[in-house]
């Protein structure tokens, strides 16, 4: 009587696998802001915090490094931690990415939008 019509439960699946996906990728958002990456420089003479979102919350500086005529090192060092740490955090960003798309039995490969 209702030809046609079976393929209506596999579409209310899939919305409501899209609508755990969506909540998913919220929480994940959330969680990233809480992953903290560190980045070093100068065999650890300068350290930079970040989030897995890439926001910088710290930076550790090993006064050992500031002498008058290093200012140039010490900025480069600076800004070599900071980049460790952000390329870190995009890491860390991609490898929950990863595990989520495993977790929901996606392919490999296949790129979510953040």
């Amino acid at each position: 009587m209702f030809k046609g019509m079976s393929g209506l439960g596999d579409m209310a699946k899939m919305m409501k696998q899209a609508q755990d996906m969506q909540g998913k990728m919220a929480q994940m958002q959330d969680d990233l802001h809480n992953l903290m990456v560190e980045g070093q420089s100068g065999a650890g003479l300068v350290k930079a915090t970040a989030t897995a979102k890439g926001e910088l919350k710290g930076l550790d500086i090993d006064p050992s490094i500031f002498n008058g005529d290093d200012k140039e090192v010490v900025e480069d060092l600076i800004l070599a931690a900071i980049k460790d740490a952000q390329q870190k955090a995009n890491d860390r960003a991609a490898a929950e990415m990863q595990k989520m798309t495993e977790d929901l039995g996606l392919p490999p490969g296949m790129n979510l939008p953040f």
